[in-house]
This record gives structure tokens, C-alpha cells and sequence, in this order.
């Protein structure tokens, strides 16, 4: 299977600069697995394709203002960081612009002294393991001197950063939003639970590799970056409960998809527990705890529309992108929303 069989082509003023006014008032193609059905609805309309007792997973991850702008320690050459993820204490694999400037031994200093740090180690794509120094709360600090890292093909200033966060957003970690669950409200989850459909929350935080494309022309030669994730025996519970009673588990998002097909065995039950997950799904892939997906549209070529063109079907993919195309849909992480049932 090659990377350019799932390529389609975008026009690129569809590409979703902002986020919409009204979270729920973005747009939402419905497609329908067993016939190929497609309809044209508004995101608030989900709700009539949920029943009493579906269970919605949804993750709970935060984006962190993982960018920082400093300077190498007693120069004034400029540096920039993006934090990919924690891997101890206060170690992390971050990315580099210049990367040149970064061998181990390197210092350098953020936030007018505030946040420092240094190289410790090169590894795998050139990324670099940095220790930070500082006095005081890490995260705090991050948020006076970090920059909300947004995607590279969003050129535009987001003027309110919580529009890039989930409303039920709450376990830092992320460098960027699980971006299907953007388009829900807090009064839409309050109406499906009050339909009597479930909420179950799990975490994966996002790193920038979702934004990566597939180099290996050969998809099965592709390596995927793990993510770290956490999934509760509260949520278990409710997922195993789903599926013995024959109802329907929708994942909101391909990162709620993806810690649910970690953890789920062949017999259809998920169990608690957290570690790092470096599943790739793509045609062929046979799910065994996901019925139904709610997503955004993504990049040609990418892992995420692998990922969804395994569930309901490649040709039937690309010809709904296709659609969304002659439609003018609004695309990628501030564009509008699929669901797949």
C-alpha cells in the first residue's frame, strides 16, 4: 500500500485559518458505512445520531504553550523550542530551530532568566532531550513565557487561545489539540447526557507527529511517534458496558480511537492502565472496539486519514473528501467535522 494512494487533492483557501463563532455551528458530513449514504448537516445535529446508552470517549488532553523563544546562554543568538513530550522529571524531547546551535553541552535561556536549559542528548530525527532549570512551578512558568504552538499551515493569530482546547480539556501534555472535540459546547454534552448517552474520558497527549508526513513511499515502512496515554477504570467500565449491552462506542477524535484499540483485546473489552502507544492503523486493520468516529478532515497522505479511510473504506474515503471538496468544507484542525456510524 503506498503513501500517494491516499492522496487527494485541496484547494488551499479551504484551509480553516480561525475557528468558527459558535463551537457546534460548524459543519458535519454524516456517512454511512453500511450504504455509503452521505448527509450535510451542522455539528449540533450529532446528537440525532447518539441513542441512549452509546458511549462517547473523548480526550481530555490540554495543549500546553509549548513553543518558547530564547536566546543560546551569553549570546544573543535566537533559538526556538517546541516541547514534544516529557520523558522525566524535568527531561524533554523537544524540536530545535537552528538545530545547529544545539549539541549536548548547549545552554540556553528563556523568559528573561526564568526558564533555562540544556542539551543533553541527540536523538532519534535530530530532536534533542533538554533538562530545564528553574525555581518555581514548571507549568506556571510555561505559561508566562511559552507560546500556544499552533499547526503549521494555520499562518493566522488565534486571538483566544482556549478556542484551541477541548472545553473538557484538563491533563496537560499536549502540543496540539485533539482537535474533533472542538466542536463541542458544554451544553451539547449536558443534552447527550441527558439522552442517556455515556461520557467516558481517556488521555493521549498529542505530539507534533501527527503533523508529519509519511516519508517512506511503502506506508508499512513507516514508523510512528508514541504518544503517551491514560485510560481509567471508570472509563473501562463504561466501554465494556457499552459493548455488552450492544450499544454503540464513538470515539471522538483519532487519538481517542487510537488509546482504545491499544488497550482492547479481540474479545471487545478495554482495560485500565497508561504507558507510550505507537499504533498505526490503516486499511486492513480489523477495529475491535470502535463502532463509530467523529473527526475532523485531514491532511492527503497522512497517518489520520489512513486511520479513518481503515474504518469506513479507502475509495469510499477519498470520495467523501472529494465531496467535501465540490461542498467547500472547511478543513483541518478549525475545519469542519465528519462522522462515520
Amino acid at each position: 500500500m503506498r503513501v500517494s494512494d491516499f492522496y487527494y487533492d485541496l484547494p488551499e483557501e479551504l484551509i480553516a485559518q480561525e475557528p468558527i463563532k459558535d463551537r457546534h455551528m460548524s459543519r458535519l458530513m454524516v456517512i454511512d458505512r453500511d450504504n455509503g449514504n452521505i448527509e450535510h448537516r451542522i455539528f449540533r445535529d450529532v446528537i440525532n445520531y447518539l441513542k441512549e446508552g452509546d458511549c462517547l470517549v473523548l480526550n481530555n488532553t490540554r495543549v500546553i504553550p509549548a513553543r518558547l523563544l530564547g536566546e543560546k546562554e551569553g549570546t544573543t543568538g535566537k533559538i526556538e523550542f517546541v516541547l514534544l513530550k516529557k520523558v522525566n522529571g524535568d527531561v524533554w524531547e523537544v524540536i530545535l530551530k537552528p538545530g545547529r546551535r544545539a549539541k549536548p553541552g548547549a545552554r540556553f535561556v528563556f523568559g528573561n532568566g526564568e526558564l533555562k536549559a540544556e542539551v543533553i542528548d541527540i536523538v532519534e530525527e535530530g530532536n534533542r532531550l533538554v533538562r530545564f532549570e528553574y525555581d518555581g512551578v514548571f507549568e506556571q512558568i510555561l505559561d508566562r513565557v511559552g507560546i500556544m504552538p499552533l499547526p503549521p499551515y494555520i499562518t493566522k493569530r488565534l486571538e483566544d487561545s482556549e478556542r484551541y482546547q477541548t472545553v473538557y480539556s484538563k491533563q496537560k501534555g499536549s502540543a496540539a489539540a485533539p482537535t474533533a472535540g472542538l466542536h463541542f459546547t458544554n451544553e451539547l454534552l449536558a443534552e447527550l447526557e441527558g439522552k442517556g448517552v455515556k461520557l467516558a474520558y481517556v488521555t493521549l497527549h498529542v505530539g507534533l507527529g501527527t503533523f508529519r508526513p509519511v516519508k517512506a513511499e511503502n506506508i508499512l515502512e513507516h514508523k510512528m511517534h508514541s504518544e503517551f496515554f491514560s485510560i481509567s477504570d471508570e472509563a473501562c467500565d463504561k466501554i465494556n458496558t457499552t459493548k455488552e449491552k450492544g450499544n454503540k462506542v464513538v470515539a471522538v477524535g483519532t487519538t481517542s480511537c487510537r488509546v482504545m484499540e491499544t488497550v482492547g483485546s479481540d474479545d471487545g473489552r478495554v482495560k485500565p492502565g497508561s504507558g507510550w502507544t505507537d499504533i498505526f492503523i490503516y486499511p486492513g486493520y480489523n477495529f475491535k472496539i470502535v463502532d463509530s468516529l467523529i473527526t475532523n478532515f485531514h491532511l492527503p497522505e497522512s497517518t489520520l486519514i489512513m486511520l479513518v479511510s481503515a474504518l469506513a473504506g479507502k475509495e469510499k474515503m477519498l470520495e467523501a473528501y472529494k465531496i467535501a471538496v465540490n461542498e467547500r468544507y472547511r478543513f483541518f484542525s478549525f475545519g469542519d467535522a465528519m462522522l462515520i456510524k
